[in-house]
């Protein structure tokens, strides 16, 4: 018998079309901080490089491993204004064109319905942007209070693949890694969750064709159990998974 009753979501790319949006309004700022750093950049930022190299990190992680990579210094009151900074440019920007991956709302509502299973959001967002992205688009009923970003709900900010916000809403949640499931679009995302001992549904759906088989193989090797391309492919995945065939 199943012990699964709880099911740990991923927001951007995974319940919402966030990252290209998100990504847009990132690049503009990081190349800013760069030219304030007086950081010699090959050529400036865009978004689509950013989702490349960073997806499934948050600004304070990208932050973080561009301070390494360029080597330069910010104050943590700097790093501060320019993470408040992003969120607001990255809100205006979902609350204008935000949609939902296409066929979770139905998935949600069905799950929902059924009351087989506890609904949460586990982002490495900060969760201003991940409640004004669910709110946007409908889904914040679903998940009630039971929200969790990296960035915002733990006592030291981190991003995935720390596996901190996955263990962080077991516990606030009372569950066990076995109770449950995390579906993920991203390598971070999937290492954060496996490491927190949770099964994964890789989720490439959003990924451009030309990226996805790339991207499968990239979340099995992180640890996801299996992967769907479509969320009409959910129910047959998490039957998967609780018939312990994965």
């Amino acid at each position: 018998m199943s012990k699964i009753n709880t099911l740990l979501l991923d927001c951007d790319n995974t319940l919402v079309l966030s990252e290209e949006l998100a990504f847009e309004g990132c690049a503009d700022l990081i190349n800013e901080i760069a030219a304030a750093k007086k950081v010699p950049l090959a050529q400036p930022f865009t978004g689509e490089q950013l989702i490349i190299e960073f997806v499934g990190q948050n600004f304070r992680g990208m932050m973080t491993s561009l301070q390494q990579r360029f080597g330069f210094d910010m104050t943590d009151a700097e790093l501060d204004d320019y993470v408040r900074r992003e969120e607001d440019v990255v809100i205006a920007k979902l609350k204008t064109k935000l949609v939902s991956c296409p066929g979770v709302d139905d998935v949600l509502a069905r799950l929902a319905a059924s009351g087989k299973y506890k609904l949460a959001v586990v982002s490495s967002s900060a969760l201003r942007r991940v409640q004004a992205s669910v709110d946007k688009v409908g889904q914040a009923k679903y998940f009630g209070p039971d929200v969790y970003s990296a960035a915002s709900s733990l006592p030291k900010p981190t991003s995935k693949p720390d596996p901190a916000i996955y263990l962080h809403a077991m516990d606030k949640l009372g569950k066990k890694a076995d109770e449950c499931v995390a579906v993920e679009d991203s390598k971070s995302g999937t290492l954060s969750a496996t490491r927190a001992g949770i099964k994964v549904i890789g989720y490439v759906g959003p990924y451009k064709e030309a990226e996805r088989e790339k991207m499968v193989q990239v979340l099995k090797d992180a640890g996801a159990v299996i992967i769907m391309d479509h969320w009409s492919q959910f129910d047959k995945c998490l039957a998967k998974v609780e018939a312990g065939e994965v």
